[in-house]
């Protein structure tokens, strides 16, 4: 048994509740895609959008907005040949600035809540697991 097991398949949640290194060798144990981005750094919605598209390895037509994410992460493929596909999405440390605040993360995690919503359809898991910046 894994953490993954006890965790719904679609599923945006705070990453302090679970252990991360744990959460990646469980993904990688159950053949999960693993997207990762951390933002230590980053500080404005420019910044976190350009921090997923290189570390989710997003087509070059990634239009840097939300609406495109959300296209652009609905088209992402989990690994193939997977007996239960799936992806598991850690978002670590997303900024606390004015530039970038609670409604502007929000607005983000409502884009990944969306793609749960899409994968739920297609029988794909997907959990995200974030943190903010500062914040236990």
């Amino acid at each position: 048994m894994t953490a993954l097991s006890n965790i719904p398949q679609q599923a945006v949640l705070p990453l302090g509740a679970y252990d991360r290194e744990q959460l990646e060798r469980d993904a990688r144990r159950a053949d999960q895609r693993l997207l990762m981005a951390d933002f230590d750094g980053a500080g404005d919605k420019s910044a976190v959008l350009d921090r997923i598209a290189r570390r989710f390895a997003l087509p070059e037509h990634f239009g840097r907005n939300l609406d495109a994410l959300y296209d652009c992460i609905t088209d992402l493929e989990p690994v193939a040949d997977t007996e239960q596909p799936g992806f598991v999405v850690i978002l670590q440390d997303l900024p606390d600035t004015a530039s970038f605040d609670a409604e502007q993360r929000g607005a983000l995690l409502d884009v990944f809540r969306d793609a749960a919503d899409y994968f739920f359809d297609h029988n794909i898991a997907f959990r995200v697991f974030y943190s903010v910046a500062g914040r236990a």
